[in-house]
């Protein structure tokens, strides 16, 4: 029995090592989780499957300079006089009693083989060569897009981080607080049993244990949901796991440009979306002219399936010119040029728009630089409060309501302290992202 005792008490044992193993936390550093994010982000993703699509678009507009090869086999039968005779001048099998008028007006089946190569050449389409060139800047437009996407996605990782960073010093700070709290409710405790102190007291302190117990467990869930947001930015699987980071700080201030560059990538993607249109034009502008195409074809026929009796080839050059298309090129003329003086409008207010939020964000990281040195010497104050107020408790100078109220003061402070650490740092993040070029 008491074997048995022994071995239960092993597995229990056994079980409780293995859920604090699954329960232990995967430290990682800021660098990981932005490598990590960039490399394995959706979006990252996405916008990589843009410029690759870009890019096999770019490569379709190789038909302007490559010719095109065509082959094909076909079987005839007809008894149609005229295609008939046709069919023997393929064939090169032409006598003298072919001409006899009957044979001619009642042929009779006629079969012919065929097998054909056609060959298209371009040699001057100057609408396509500009084209063409609109769609290689276009492709550029994705790799801006993408670049853009990969910044922006290090961003959101940075603000991530920063809010787990937040998460866990919360979670230290209710800690601390409930330590001092269950001291002080031993403290109420031993009082109340020497009659010096009322069973409100007690209760009050017990309130206060349970508030405080409360919100660490939301601290709890608010780690793990910080840690699921972070596997997510990372593309990673969600199974739960919890991450540990770096001690909250303050981040020191990186210099930082006084102006929006024409270099960011968002911007640039503009502008090349401009010089896309431009070409675009310039194509249509071009569908003027005519076009210059060669082409040629090889050819064998035969009366019999899979024979090759007879040959002949087909050579020459085509020039088209379209002179009227009914007002369609001239209004496609139009529309391009609409849309790229929308697209030069957008680019203009784009930029403008982020000199004013760069002002803003500035301003802002000012005012958060304010709010912790002043949550700092709040935090100060409210620790010497409750110094005081415990000293003073213990001589019998104050209640336990005023001792609660300091303590719970200090950890407000606290926490707010450590948001405001946090809303620096995210906007000294979003400040680097909107400043950032190439």
């Amino acid at each position: 029995m008491k074997r048995k005792k022994l071995i239960a008490a092993g597995v229990f044992l056994a079980c409780l090592s293995f859920y604090g193993k699954a329960q232990e936390s995967k430290f990682i550093s800021l660098e990981e989780a932005i490598q990590a994010a960039t490399q394995n982000n959706s979006n990252v993703k996405m916008a990589e499957f843009d410029t690759k699509t870009a890019n096999a678009n770019y490569r379709m507009t190789d038909a302007v300079f490559l010719p095109q090869v065509n082959l094909d086999y076909t079987a005839l039968s007809t008894n149609n006089p005229l295609n008939a005779f046709g069919f023997l001048l393929q064939h090169q099998a032409v006598t003298a009693a072919d001409f006899d008028p009957a044979k001619l007006n009642y042929p009779g089946a006629s079969a012919d083989y065929s097998a054909k190569a056609e060959v298209k050449l371009p040699l001057l389409n100057i609408d396509q060569m500009y084209a063409r060139k609109g769609v290689k800047v276009q492709e550029e437009v994705y790799k801006y897009k993408a670049q853009r996407t990969r910044q922006y996605v290090e961003f959101e990782v940075k603000k991530a981080y920063s809010q787990l960073q937040f998460s866990y010093q919360a979670k230290e700070i209710l800690l601390q607080s409930l330590t001092d709290v269950k001291q002080i409710h031993q403290s109420v405790t031993n009082f109340y049993s020497q009659g010096l102190v009322q069973k409100s007291d007690v209760l009050n302190a017990q309130v206060q244990v349970n508030t405080i117990e409360s919100a660490l467990a939301k601290a709890e869930s608010n780690i793990r949901n910080a840690s699921d947001g972070l596997r997510l930015l990372m593309g990673l699987e969600m199974d739960g796991e919890v991450y540990s980071v770096e001690p909250l700080a303050q981040k020191s201030v990186l210099p930082t440009a006084d102006f929006i560059a024409s270099t960011r990538p968002d911007l640039m993607a503009l502008g090349k979306a401009v010089d896309a249109s431009d070409l675009m034009i310039k194509s249509a502008k071009t569908a003027f002219l005519p076009r210059i195409n060669a082409f040629g074809a090889y050819q064998f026929n035969d009366g019999k399936p899979l024979k090759f009796g007879s040959d002949s080839y087909l050579i020459g050059i085509n020039m088209s010119w379209n002179i009227f298309s009914g007002n369609q090129n001239k209004n496609k003329v139009r529309s391009y040029q609409f849309q790229r003086n929308k697209m030069a409008e957008e680019q203009v207010l784009q930029k403008n728009q982020s000199q004013m939020e760069l002002y803003k964000t500035r301003r802002d990281l000012n005012d958060s630089q304010v709010e912790i040195n002043k949550q700092q010497a709040s935090a100060d104050q409210a620790d010497e409060a409750l110094r005081i107020t415990s000293n003073r408790f213990k001589e019998g100078l104050v209640n336990t309501t005023d001792l609660l109220m300091a303590q719970a003061q200090l950890s407000k402070q606290k926490l707010q302290l450590a948001q405001a650490i946090m809303s620096y740092n995210i906007t000294q993040s979003y400040l680097e992202f909107i400043t950032k070029s190439e």
